[in-house]
């Protein structure tokens, strides 16, 4: 059974990133809506300047703004890691602690517990 968040309102979201080569973003998105693990994902293109084995990088990539539930993000997190070229991939779950209450109930109706 899903938690409510005090007031019992709204269902627990959390928002996923991930970098990714621009290659690959549409089809990650996708293949996450198709398991119907997520809501909805924003692609936008970022910049990322970092350090990799030594050597500085300054790379064009697609971050990905991923909208779930609370209780899948592990699913989510496993999904990724399995579907994505990085050797070690940019994966962070951020917990949404308010907002418009009929998207989070959106977010809710759109993903399912498997």
């Amino acid at each position: 059974m899903e938690k409510k968040k005090a007031g019992g309102a709204a269902p627990e979201i959390c928002v996923i990133w991930s970098t990714v080569p621009p290659s690959r973003s549409a089809d990650l998105a996708q293949r996450l809506l198709e398991k119907n693990l997520v809501a909805c994902v924003n692609i936008t293109p970022v910049r990322s300047l970092y350090r990799w084995k030594g050597e500085s990088c300054d790379d064009e990539e697609h971050l990905l703004i991923i909208k779930t539930r609370q209780s899948l993000a592990e699913k989510v997190i496993r999904a990724l890691k399995a579907m994505h070229p990085y050797e070690v991939p940019e994966i962070i779950a951020l917990p949404v602690t308010a907002g418009h209450a009929p998207y989070l109930g959106w977010v809710h109706e759109q993903t399912r517990e498997l």
